[in-house]
């Protein structure tokens, strides 16, 4: 059984929609386990999900998760899969009767299910205390071992303040919310000499006060790492989206010495998904914060160095070498690149607008604001599988959601499966030929004005929350005069690079360039900043893949 100091606030939660096997199972875990660890249980999944939630709120850890699968509403794996996003690293165990046995089986692949157990589990000395036992020391063991939480102060409608709870939260960072206003938010500005006027204040788990800290600072006071340990790599990865992951984990698990590099958090846009439905290998969708944590342990796993908060500023030839530079005027090398910068999201212009970013104006998911649009009115800008991922995400908890595309339907830009969910959700609207023609608040969102693109009616409504997501532009600027791109900042590569037939003019080798290849030799490209990719995750991960045996075959005849 579980010893140590930090047990006292671990917990161990359980949820069965049958009050009497509830109660069963809370029993017969408290007999063992009650003095070191905190029993907690739930009859639905909502109810749980919503327990857990506001065990992290308070920084409560999570070691072990039993979920019943027959449940109305929610069943078992639904909900530790949503479990998952709370407590990823929580261990998992299904109760199920022997007719769901292939079930669990497959839950197993789905959700990373770490354990089973048939009911009734009678005696639990013999088919359950094993068991639990077990998956505690494994969760001890974990990297997800306890640790001491960040403490996060700021406004509700502070832009850096929910700037620097996104970046903790992608960057897989524990932290605790703790608004200016509330008596808890005002000790802790006044056990840091400030009087609120600054924010966000970070108090870093060793007690060290960040004030309006950015990306840089708090990435190197929270853990995160920031410099390379090495001058010279065989494989540089620029960017930690889906091709850059998939990239730095066959360069470091095929040998080559490999470092990514990200100048935000790992995941990228898909990373900022709610919910990534067309993915292979996951029948029942896998969130993009899911699917980045794991990748991203993965190539920490085959040693890949992994840095955030650098910024690349330049790529310079010289022989064989090819260098990265950092904004900071620091400088790596490498005797190959992956470009997988990806794209950014494209801002709206109208006027009231920029002001409002971060004030209810977000662009992109922006997961954690999610929680304080409950019982509220949500716009969406946007027809593509984004917005429609995150309208179904934000419906959850939201009032109504409403998306407001420009064009005459969804069909053109998103997938079929998400408009079929759209269109069976009772509070989502979908408004076609509608865009926005000005935003109203002072301090934060409060008004929209929507413009009819055919009549040209304008209508005034009230919204504090709007997310957008209208297109995007590739992150490539840096390569002007180096990189040959597309008039939309593309990367072009490989047949793209000679409809002709013919290579570049610049272009020395005696072959051709291989196909993800830029016009610079051992430069290759990757993902949605590619001219006429796929945009689609597995496309993207297919390609840090591919780009990773074009390497190979760069290097052999270098």
């Amino acid at each position: 059984m579980a010893q140590g100091t930090d047990a006292a606030r671990t917990v161990i939660l359980t949820v069965d929609d049958d009050p009497g096997v509830s109660r069963a199972v809370a029993r017969d875990l408290r007999r063992r386990y009650g003095e070191t660890y905190r029993i907690v249980r739930a009859e639905s999944g909502e109810s749980a999900l919503e327990a857990l939630r506001e065990l992290k709120l308070r920084g409560d850890l999570v070691a072990v998760i039993l979920a019943d699968y027959r449940m109305p509403q929610m069943n078992g794996i639904e909900f530790l899969e949503q479990a998952l996003d709370v407590y990823p690293g929580a261990r998992r165990v299904l109760l199920t009767a022997y007719a769901d046995t292939n079930a669990a089986i497959d839950a197993i692949n789905v959700i990373d299910l770490d354990h089973y157990l048939l009911k009734p589990w009678d005696p639990p000395e013999e088919k359950l205390y094993p068991v639990v036992d077990d998956l505690l020391e494994a969760w001890r063991t974990s990297d997800y071992r306890p640790v001491p939480a960040c403490k996060v102060v700021g406004h509700r409608w502070s832009a850096r303040s929910s700037d620097v709870r996104e970046f903790l939260a992608r960057n897989q960072v524990p932290y605790r919310w703790y608004s200016s206003d509330t008596p808890e938010g005002q000790r802790l500005l006044s056990a840091a000499g400030q009087d609120g006027q600054r924010l966000p204040l970070v108090i870093t788990p060793d007690g060290t006060p960040l004030v309006e800290p950015d990306d840089p600072d708090l990435a190197a006071h929270v853990g995160l790492a920031t410099t390379p340990t090495a001058e010279f790599y065989d494989l540089v990865v620029i960017g930690g989206g889906p091709a850059g992951l998939g990239a730095a984990v066959y360069g470091a698990s095929e040998g080559l010495r490999t470092v990514l590099v990200e100048r935000s958090a790992t995941g990228g846009q898909a990373g900022q998904s709610s919910r990534i439905e067309n993915y292979l290998g996951f029948p029942d969708g896998v969130s993009g914060g899911q699917l980045t944590e794991r990748a991203r342990r993965q190539a920490a796993k085959f040693g890949a160095e992994i840095l955030t908060t650098r910024e690349v500023t330049g790529l310079e030839v010289a022989g064989a070498s090819r260098t990265i530079r950092f904004s900071d005027g620091s400088a790596i090398s490498s005797h190959a690149v992956i470009l997988a910068t990806g794209v950014s999201y494209r801002e709206l212009r109208a006027p009231g607008l920029e002001g409002l970013t971060g004030c209810g104006v977000f662009y992109g998911s922006s997961l954690t604001e999610a929680s304080s649009c409950q019982g509220q009115d949500v716009y969406i800008v946007g027809g593509a599988n984004s917005a429609g991922q995150a309208a179904m995400y934000l419906a959850r908890g939201a009032k109504s959601v409403t998306i407001l595309v420009r064009g005459p339907s969804l069909a053109a830009s998103m997938s079929h499966y998400l408009i079929q969910q759209i269109e069976e959700a009772p509070n989502i609207t979908v408004h076609t030929g509608t865009v926005v023609e000005a935003a109203h608040g002072s301090d934060h969102l409060e008004q929209l004005t929507l413009r009819d693109v055919e009549s040209g009616h304008t209508e005034l409504v009230d919204a504090q929350w709007m997310f957008v997501f209208i297109g995007a532009a590739p992150l490539t600027d840096w390569l002007e005069g180096t990189v040959l791109r597309d008039p939309r900042g593309f990367i072009v590569a490989g047949p793209d690079m000679t409809p002709d037939g013919q290579p570049p003019a610049d272009w020395e080798l005696d072959r051709p360039p291989y196909h993800l290849e830029t016009n610079v030799p051992g430069v290759f490209v990757a993902g949605d900043a590619r001219a006429e990719s796929a945009k689609r995750v597995a496309s993207a991960v297919g390609e840090g893949a591919m780009a990773v045996m074009l390497v190979h075959r760069y290097l052999e005849q270098s």
